[in-house]
C-alpha cells in the first residue's frame, strides 16, 4: 500500500460537481502544465511551484502538497452521491500528466474503492506516461485543439503532433471511454473549417464516443490580475449561442460522433 504515500500538489478540490465526467463527481485540480493557452481559465495552474495571488485584494496561497491518501478520505467521504448519480472522482489541472505518479496513484487507489474514475487530459506526455495510467481510467476526457500544429503552437506554446498521435493510441488501446473536447476560442479555432478538422480527426479514432464543443468564456480573466500578467484574450468576446449552434452543425456534417455544446 505505499502507493497511498505517493505525493502531488494540488490547487483546488471542487465538490458536487455535474461536469467533467457522469453523475455527481469530486474533481482534484493538479499543478502544473505544460501549455500556456492564451484563453486558460486556471493561470494558477500552470505553474507547479505554489504561489500568491491576488484575490479581492487578499493574498491567497495558490497550492498545497497533499498525499494519495489524504485525498482520497476526501473523495470518500461523497461516495453516496457517487452511489446514487454514477459519478465518481475526475482528475483536472493544469494537466494531469505533469504529476504522472501522483494521477496514476490517485485514479488506482479510487478504483481500487470501487470509485469511478475520469481524467481531463490533453495528452502531452510519453505515451508511456500515458499507459500507465489507463489501467485505472474509466474515461479519459481529451482535448484537442487544433489540428494545425502551427497555429497550436502560436496560441498554447507547443505544438500538437504528440497529443494527436496519443489521441490515436489511447483510441486504439481499448482500455477506457475516450470523449474528446474542443474548447471553442475565436480567433483560434471558432470557424467552420476548423471545427470539422478536429471533428473529422475525432470520427477516425476507434471507440470515441462523443464530442463536446466547450465554449469560451472570461471568468478566469480576474485572476491574471492577481498573479500579475497579462490578460491575452482582452477584448475577445465569447461565441454567441447562434454561432455555437452552427458549430455544432458543421461538426456533424462531417462526423458520425455525437457532438453536444457543453460537457
Amino acid at each position: 500500500m505505499d502507493y497511498l504515500n505517493t505525493k502531488g500538489r494540488i490547487f483546488d478540490i471542487q465538490r458536487y460537481s455535474i461536469h467533467d465526467g457522469p453523475g455527481i463527481r469530486t474533481i482534484v485540480f493538479l499543478k502544473g502544465c505544460v501549455l500556456r493557452c492564451r484563453w486558460c481559465c486556471n493561470p494558477e495552474s500552470q505553474e507547479y511551484k505554489i504561489q500568491i495571488m491576488k484575490v479581492l485584494g487578499e493574498d491567497k496561497v495558490i497550492g498545497r502538497d497533499t498525499t494519495v491518501e489524504e485525498m482520497l478520505q476526501v473523495v470518500e467521504q461523497d461516495r453516496p452521491y457517487y452511489r446514487r448519480s454514477g459519478g465518481g472522482l475526475t482528475l483536472s489541472g493544469g494537466e494531469s500528466l505533469c504529476q504522472p505518479e501522483f494521477a496514476r496513484d490517485l485514479l488506482r487507489a479510487a478504483k481500487e474503492h470501487g470509485i469511478n474514475t475520469a481524467m481531463e487530459s490533453m495528452a502531452c506526455a510519453p505515451f508511456e506516461t500515458i499507459e500507465e495510467i489507463l489501467p485505472y481510467l474509466d474515461l479519459y476526457l481529451m482535448d484537442i485543439k487544433h489540428t494545425n500544429p502551427a497555429k497550436h503552437k502560436e496560441f498554447t506554446g507547443r505544438s500538437n503532433e504528440l497529443m494527436l498521435e496519443n489521441a490515436r493510441r489511447v483510441a486504439l488501446s481499448g482500455k477506457c471511454r475516450l470523449i474528446i473536447r474542443v474548447p471553442v476560442i475565436p480567433t483560434f479555432n471558432a470557424t467552420v473549417e476548423e471545427i470539422q478538422g478536429i471533428a473529422s480527426f475525432a470520427d477516425t479514432l476507434p471507440g470515441v464516443e462523443q464530442l463536446h464543443l466547450l465554449p469560451y468564456h472570461r471568468l478566469g480573466q480576474d485572476k491574471y490580475t492577481g498573479l500579475g500578467r497579462e490578460y491575452k484574450m482582452d477584448g475577445i468576446l465569447p461565441p454567441t449561442a447562434e454561432e455555437m449552434n452552427t458549430l455544432k452543425r458543421a461538426a456533424e456534417a462531417v462526423s458520425t460522433l455525437k457532438v453536444q455544446i457543453g460537457g
